[in-house]
């Protein structure tokens, strides 16, 4: 499963205790955040890639 955080606050910490993963996506200066539909998008592209050069 892909857990996705809130913006801002992301995860609680008993969440992310029960991942065997935790990842986070880069951001240019000056930028808070991504809203979870682009961040899922990078996320999902990512594991695309992976999955396709395995």
């Amino acid at each position: 499963a892909v857990v996705l955080g809130t913006e801002g606050d992301g995860l609680a910490n008993t969440t992310i205790e029960h991942c065997d993963y935790t990842v986070k996506i880069p951001m240019s200066h000056g930028v808070d955040s991504l809203n979870v539909a682009a961040a899922s998008a990078v996320a999902f592209y990512q594991l695309g890639t992976l999955h396709n050069n395995a």
